[in-house]
């Protein structure tokens, strides 16, 4: 790999590094690419830290593992920490994003069966109709981002989530083998599964995450609220560590030089040829005459910084799906919530140590049944 970027030089990160082994976990998902970089390439170094990559079997470990200590950071999905912070479904724990890892880059995939119908009907209740049973999707965690994005797809198309389709929880890696077995009717997760569906001829994409919300966060970097109490220059360095990753892996040439590293058994087990193109952007599967908007990990620091709004959107689907009942009403109290786990005063700190433009606090988001937020 290309190691222009890491001549030796001391760590420059301010103050003392409070602990300098972490241990970061991660599901495998192409969109793990900035942790993988961070470890082949050991940005870390320069940083005083030393990373250690852990794969987990589901986002289910992730979250156990985050709170026993046993990780001190993590490749999350967005809503796991919220979901985890509010208790729901689970252990609570003050938990908090120090960074957004990347925006965009997931998918809805169908059966084949099911796809092929969509295409007679024209309509995704129609199609769903003629199986003459109650549908089965997955997604990856209950308050995850790919429960909300699948949730949102289906209700823009007249389908309701909690009473027309079953909804179930799959590990990422397991999907593909559930799609094929005709045990699902369809699945919303990242990549590279949806590549290996199609290539098995197990069912088709028919969606991107980034129609429903273009440019929507994805992946953060979670952590515990106390590990960011007790170790804050070693969360600082953390997060310029990743920042240097997310620039890299951002460069369209080095999507391409990460893909076998990802490919490896120790990360997603699956053929590079399957990662690189959908990771480039290159190909969106199929049906996509034109690929959708790419996965994007920097973007000149735009993809990085953890918005409150962002969060509260989160909560706000949270109620819109009953998974939040008679907890703090909407509004002012959704926003101290989400602005005390989304770390932005040690996120700016460490971005102007990184020389990282912050993008602006607000902006307008377009959904796909025309809703604006916020």
């Amino acid at each position: 790999m290309d190691t222009d970027t890491l001549a030796a030089s001391a760590p420059d990160s301010p103050g003392a590094l409070e602990k300098t082994h972490l241990r970061l976990g991660f599901v495998a998902l192409s969109d793990a690419a900035p942790l993988v970089a961070a470890k082949v390439l050991e940005f870390g170094h320069r940083h005083g830290l030393t990373l250690e990559l852990c794969r987990q079997p589901s986002w289910a470990a992730v979250r156990d593992k985050l709170l026993s200590g046993e990780l001190d950071a993590a490749h999350a999905l967005y809503g796991l920490v919220y979901g985890v912070q509010l208790g729901i479904g689970g252990p609570q724990a003050d938990m908090a994003v120090l960074m957004v890892l990347n925006r965009n880059g997931q998918a809805i995939t169908l059966s084949t069966q099911l796809a092929q119908a969509l295409d007679t009907t024209g309509s995704l209740k129609a199609a769903l109709a003629t199986l003459g049973r109650a549908p089965v999707f997955a997604q990856t965690f209950p308050t995850g981002t790919h429960a909300m994005w699948l949730y949102y797809w289906l209700a823009a198309q007249g389908v309701h989530p909690l009473e027309d389709i079953e909804s179930v929880v799959i590990p990422p890696p397991r999907m593909v083998d559930a799609l094929a077995r005709c045990t699902l009717d369809g699945f919303c997760a990242g990549e590279p599964w949806h590549a290996l569906a199609e290539a098995r001829g197990a069912g088709q994409t028919v969606a991107a995450t980034s129609e429903i919300w273009p440019n929507h966060p994805e992946k953060v970097l979670a952590c515990r609220r106390d590990f960011v109490a007790h170790h804050p220059n070693t969360a600082r360095a953390l997060i310029r560590t990743m920042l240097e990753a997310c620039r890299w892996v951002d460069a369209p040439s080095h999507r391409d030089e990460i893909a076998p590293w990802l490919a490896k058994a120790d990360a997603l087990d699956v053929p590079g040829e399957l990662i690189a193109p959908r990771l480039a952007g290159r190909d969106g599967g199929v049906r996509f005459a034109k690929p959708p908007l790419p996965v994007a990990f920097f973007d000149s620091g735009a993809v990085n910084y953890p918005r409150v709004s962002d969060g509260r959107w989160f909560l706000a689907q949270y109620r819109r799906w009953r998974l939040l009942r008679g907890g703090p009403t909407a509004g002012a109290d959704d926003a101290a919530i989400a602005a005390q786990i989304n770390q932005t005063a040690l996120y700016r700190e460490a971005a102007a140590l990184a020389d990282v433009p912050i993008p602006a606090e607000n902006r307008t988001e377009l959904f796909c049944d025309g809703a604006t937020w916020p």
